[in-house]
């Protein structure tokens, strides 16, 4: 398993976070949302998801990744 901690421009509330959170889920990852940080931290198996698809992934909700 792999760890990356993105920097995510625009989340605000609890929406957010159950937003990005599920759609991690959805392509194979794990997520935690750090509102005050403006962070996510991302878990996941580089077989079968990679660092552009959680990018994708985040961006497709409505969020910056910077």
């Amino acid at each position: 398993m792999q760890n990356v901690t993105l920097k995510v421009e625009g989340m605000s509330c609890n929406h957010c976070v159950k937003a990005i959170e599920g759609a991690l889920e959805e392509i194979g990852a794990s997520g935690k949302v750090n509102l005050a940080e403006k962070t996510v931290q991302v878990e996941y198996d580089e077989n079968k998801v990679n660092v552009e698809s959680i990018k994708e992934a985040i961006e497709d909700q409505g969020y910056d990744v910077v």
